[in-house]
């Protein structure tokens, strides 16, 4: 237990390190836009996929299904906008007392920490906001819900599609990313060796079926509760499979799946709390890295043992 809290503690020190917020954020930034310029130009299929999806739909459903996803929409703009307002009024104060790192480490505690307090918010009020979401749906016309919801669900897609290719991109890099960090800590560690680990095939199969699981799995996402299961899921699945597989070949020097299969427990949960990082537009770009640092940290410290 000790090595997995270590862990996490290392995974979240390390993600407010200068060196490792630029690449997260530059590499965020970069793939959000492509996707976005993608969305754009495509906008319209999107537009008109999701509403054939809708149209096999029941009504009841979609009122129902609608109500939680605005309730959810709602939550975050709420947190985007408490971000906003914290570093409009006080922006320029906290940049003033403090170093480059430590404002940007301020930044994403700024987030977390909006991100829990409407978290509150919704855990006690949240049947009450739904409610109210669900009287507006039933009170306006059906094309109008269908659009609103035909567009939800495109900023989804697109969305999804940003999570995966972080994902990707983080264990593209892992191999250079994890011996600047190995040399960084660790540097009198002997059991490391210069090697170049590139499971490429492994990423790609594992971003295969990741699709072709969200795609099939689609229509559920209309169902309440379920929905939100079945995309916690999914994003935990690909963040465990795809980083612990780079993870294991750099400590291990191999894909190790014994170890995997050992401490599988702890990273999934270690994955589950890289994964709440998702929800998050801008720290959704640290949750492959926070997973990737604390997976990294737990195994190497398991191999030592």
């Amino acid at each position: 237990m000790q090595d997995f809290l270590d862990a996490i503690i290392f995974g979240f020190k390390e993600i407010l390190k200068t060196s490792v917020m630029k690449f997260a954020m530059v590499s965020g930034i970069v793939i959000s836009a492509i996707w976005i310029f993608i969305g754009v130009v495509f906008w319209d299929d999107i537009i008109s996929l999701s509403s054939g999806v809708l149209d096999l739909i029941p009504f009841s459903m979609i009122r129902s299904n609608g109500a939680w996803m605005l309730s959810t929409f709602l939550w975050l703009q709420l947190v985007l906008v408490t971000f906003a307002l914290v570093f409009t009024f006080f922006g320029s104060i906290i940049a003033d007392k403090e170093s480059r790192e430590k404002f940007a480490s301020t930044a994403i505690l700024v987030g977390l920490s909006s991100a829990i307090f409407w978290g509150i918010v919704w855990w006690f009020g949240g049947d009450y906001i739904y409610a109210q979401f669900l009287k507006l749906l039933t009170w306006l016309p059906f094309e109008t819900v269908e659009k609103s919801l035909a567009y939800l669900i495109g900023f989804y897609i697109i969305y999804s599609a940003i999570i995966v290719s972080l994902i990707f991109v983080a264990s593209a890099f892992s191999a250079n990313f994890l011996q600047e960090i190995r040399e960084k800590h660790f540097p009198y560690d002997r059991m490391y060796e210069e090697h170049e680990y590139k499971n490429v095939k492994q990423t790609l199969k594992d971003t295969a079926i990741f699709t072709i699981t969200s795609i099939i799995s689609f229509p559920l996402l209309f169902v309440p509760i379920l929905n939100f299961l079945i995309l916690v899921a999914l994003w935990i699945w690909l963040m465990k499979d795809t980083l612990s597989y780079d993870v294991s070949a750099f400590v291990f020097g191999k894909i190790d799946k014994e170890a995997l299969q050992e401490y599988k427990k702890e990273l999934w949960a270690i994955t589950l709390l890289g994964s709440l990082f998702n929800f998050i537009p801008i720290l959704n770009a640290f949750a492959p890295y926070f997973t990737q640092l604390s997976m990294f940290y737990y195994l190497k410290e398991k191999r030592n043992h």
